[in-house]
């Protein structure tokens, strides 16, 4: 059993503030990153058939649906910060839950936000003309910048976010307007490959699924929403449901501008589509586009990630001070500046990029134990207790956890060096965490 770090009561807890609203935004901007600009290519070029690429992003939106209900039950029955760390802790222990941690919070989360931020600043000094020298200083100050927000409270952390995500829906619609709405159908640009089998779809399910994960981190930031055990499920469910139906419409809009030939040729199919239609104007615009998206995301991740470290410290798994809670923002300041300061070292170094790829399969790892908790809390439970339950139970959950297991079996079969590392990588954890266990 963890000895946890017994935090007084009379010390501060979490704020209940962010509703319904702002609880759909930070799944949406959760999801929604620089991928739906990229990946759609990466589809097209593996299917080589419109009707197969518009399947397997249908497929891929089920699989979230049913993610975003999984944890919408698992946000009912346990609304607590912290997320899947709490839930694997409970069902599956200690050990598996730090190796989440361990994973989420000193490699892929802070490797997304160096990923990210510079990702953010290479557009924007596009935008801005701008020499690239500057790339690295203006990702290091919008890092900076959205943890000074998010120190100081999560309303304007999630102010900051519900803008943000409008802001990148907005440009969305805008490209899916033109594409579906001003554009003639695109010719093929050369002679259209010959369709592939359906085997085909299990390699294309790959990077859509990895585009459409994010969904769960709305959960680490349960103990803020309101009414919890109703908005959070409602929040999931909304908010998924958002993406699935924007991902669909900018697919459609890239097939009827680029065609699936030029789609699968394309390096940069937002910003292809946009020029095809108004010319550098419609480069401009998408590239403001990715850059909001990408801020974002960016303030997103800086905004629910430290809430697993502060979850970790609590049960004495980490640092004892990064349990404690600003007393008057009622934030985990020390976590949140100790995630950023990581991140901005990794941004400095420029390591992120590999130790992302070497880990992201491992992520789905525990996106699969994470749905599994639920036969899990389920058997322990066996009463009737009101409340969201997932539907068609247990057949959801187990397709869920065998998408996730097949996302993780590619990943190593596409690339089993990365796999190897980031596994060694995650196995790092397991001496970590019998030194916390170890101290007094």
């Amino acid at each position: 059993m963890l000895r946890p770090y017994i935090i007084p009561t009379s010390m501060t807890s979490y704020a209940r503030r962010l509703g319904l609203f702002s609880g759909t935004m930070a799944v949406v901007g959760g999801i929604i990153g620089g991928g739906i600009f990229r990946t759609p290519a990466t589809v097209a070029e593996r299917l080589r058939s419109p009707g197969l690429v518009l399947v397997a992003w249908v497929i891929g939106g089920v699989v979230a649906l049913i993610g975003a209900f999984c944890w919408g039950e698992l946000g009912q029955r346990r609304p607590r910060a912290g997320g899947g760390y709490v839930y694997l802790r409970e069902t599956f222990g200690p050990l598996p839950a730090f190796l989440y941690g361990w994973t989420l919070v000193l490699v892929i989360a802070t490797g997304a936000i160096a990923a990210v931020a510079v990702t953010f600043a290479d557009y924007t000094l596009a935008l801005a003309g701008l020499a690239h020298t500057y790339s690295v200083p203006l990702a290091v100050a919008a890092i900076v910048f959205l943890t000074a927000i998010n120190y100081v409270g999560v309303r304007p952390a999630a102010v900051t976010q519900n803008i943000f995500t409008v802001l990148k829906l907005a440009g969305l619609t805008v490209l899916v307007g033109a594409g579906v709405l001003l554009a003639a159908p695109s010719p093929p640009l050369a002679a259209p490959s010959p369709p592939p089998h359906l085997a085909a779809l299990g390699p294309a399910l790959v990077p859509i699924l990895f585009t459409y994960g994010g969904w769960q981190q709305t959960n680490f930031i349960a103990e803020e929403i309101v009414d919890p055990e109703k908005n959070l499920p409602k929040a999931l469910l909304w908010g998924v449901a958002i993406v699935v139906t924007v991902y669909l419409l900018t697919n459609v809009a890239y097939l009827r501008v680029l065609g699936i030939e030029g789609l699968a040729q394309s390096t940069a199919p937002a910003a292809d589509t946009m020029e095809a239609l108004l010319g550098p104007v419609g480069g401009k615009v998408i590239a403001a586009g990715i850059a909001i998206s990408t801020f974002g995301f960016l303030n997103l991740v800086i905004l629910v990630t430290p809430r697993v470290l502060q979850a970790m410290a609590a049960d004495g798994v980490f640092f004892r001070r990064f349990a404690v809670l600003h007393p008057a923002y009622q934030t985990p300041t020390i976590a949140i500046v100790a995630l950023a300061a990581f991140a901005v070292l990794l941004t400095l170094t420029g390591t992120f990029g590999q130790l992302v790829d070497f880990v992201t399969f491992g992520d789905w790892i525990f996106f699969g134990l994470t749905a599994a908790a639920l036969f899990v809390y389920r058997q322990r439970d066996q009463s009737s207790t009101p409340g969201f339950r997932v539907p068609a139970y247990p057949v959801t959950v187990a397709i869920f956890v065998l998408a996730a297991a097949y996302v993780v079996f590619s990943s190593i079969i596409s690339n089993p060096r990365n796999a190897a590392i980031g596994a060694g990588l995650i196995g790092l954890g397991i001496p970590a965490f019998l030194y916390w266990r170890s101290r007094p």
